[in-house]
């Protein structure tokens, strides 16, 4: 029987419901000191800059119907890629812990059961989520979605049609920064979408589709954040939710965690697969859930800044090899153990954006990163097919 393929309206809710983020609103926050008018213009260069990326990369997966971490074996090996995807895994369990941590710490600032409490409950759901699957799970997010799309407009226009609060200038972060933190999110999604994308019907619409959504929808929380700061003078989601007059806050706060972290957790499973073919992603996906859970309630995740520039670094210039190989080079390397000029061009990368992190460029520092990254892939290859010409790389 053929595999039942996810139709583009439901990709478009999982990639909503994905945006929709607590995580995201409190982020945005970060950008008040620069003020609505620069805040906002960052947070719309760093999303064009980081959705760019996230819909090649989904298009890759898409067109050869392999998830994202099998889609990366291609550019560097079948052993090459396992590299990649343990430390997918690690960063989907430690995102898995972060949005259940600020699920549960803002759900308890409006209805104060003990963080611990809602942090189960968060648990709890998005493993209801897991079981059903990312093709049945749909028809749920589509209720969810629609409940927090109404919720978040309500809130957004308390937020906008309230008066200006003052805003401390001091900590300001400079303008390329606020980019590199716009495009940040985005990118953090750049080792998934291709779990998704692979099984869509149309995978290079639904690429499309999923980027620009995500896009749309995520710049409008990273706006709700910083219009909140401004506007409110709140960093604080339960706050800025009692302030507004939002008595339903707490169902924006627990659905909008379970239907963005229920893609880490699922993503954690589909990574593990390509690590062994003996682990079953549902189980896996069950695991990270109840880690990300117990991780919640034991370790303190208020900030999440480095996390972020951390999984910027690893992940940006991987994709930039995979984009330049698979757009540019039309290589295919699946079969070989491991691809080293590859894996030497990304481990460049990832030391050029570390070093990158320490200049201030205005359009941030992925960007140039993954530029230079994959204009050296696209060197390194060519040099060593000349010098190897019975090999393809």
């Amino acid at each position: 029987m053929e595999e039942k393929r996810t139709s583009l309206l439901e990709n478009s809710f999982i990639w909503f419901g994905a945006a929709v983020s607590i995580a995201e609103i409190l982020t945005g926050t970060y950008f008040a000191p620069l003020g609505f008018k620069n805040g906002f213009l960052a947070i719309i260069l760093g999303h064009i800059i980081g959705c760019a990326m996230l819909f090649l990369a989904g298009v890759v997966g898409g067109k050869v119907r392999l998830s994202a971490m099998d889609s990366v074996k291609m550019s560097f090996g079948e052993k090459g890629g396992i590299l990649f995807a343990v430390l997918n895994i690690m960063q989907l369990l430690g995102w898995t812990g972060i949005m259940i941590y600020d699920g549960a710490l803002s759900a308890n600032g409006l209805v104060s059961a003990g963080n611990w409490v809602w942090a189960l409950v968060i648990g709890v759901l998005i493993v209801l989520w897991v079981m059903f699957g990312i093709v049945n799970v749909t028809k749920i997010n589509s209720v969810a979605v629609t409940a927090l799309l109404v919720l978040t407009v309500i809130l957004s226009v308390k937020i906008f049609t309230g008066e200006g609060a003052a805003v401390s200038a001091e900590d300001a972060m400079s303008f390329g920064a606020a980019v590199e933190l716009s495009a940040a999110m985005p990118l953090s999604w750049l080792p998934l979408i291709s779990d998704y994308t692979s099984k869509a019907e149309k995978p290079l619409i639904a690429s499309a589709v999923s980027s620009v959504i995500y896009g749309i929808v995520s710049c409008w929380m990273y706006t709700i954040g910083m219009g909140a700061a401004i506007f409110t003078g709140e960093s604080d989601l339960a706050q800025i939710m009692i302030k507004a007059g939002l008595g339903a806050g707490l169902v924006i706060i627990i659905f909008s965690t379970v239907t963005t972290t229920f893609l880490d957790a699922y993503s954690a499973g589909i990574s593990a697969e390509s690590v062994s073919t003996k682990l079953k992603s549902k189980a896996v996906a069950v695991a990270a859930a109840v880690l990300g859970t117990i991780g919640a309630i034991l370790f303190n995740m208020d900030d999440i800044t480095d996390f972020l520039y951390l999984i910027g670094s690893v992940f940006a210039p991987m994709t930039a090899v995979l984009i330049a190989d698979f757009f540019i080079l039309k290589h295919r390397a699946i079969e070989k153990a491991f691809v080293w000029t590859n894996l030497v061009v990304w481990v460049i990368g990832f030391v050029l954006y570390r070093y990158l992190m320490t200049v201030d460029f205005i359009l941030g520092n992925t960007l140039p990163d993954m530029l230079i990254t994959m204009v050296l892939c696209v060197a390194a290859n060519k040099v060593m097919t000349k010098m190897t010409p019975c090999q393809n790389k």
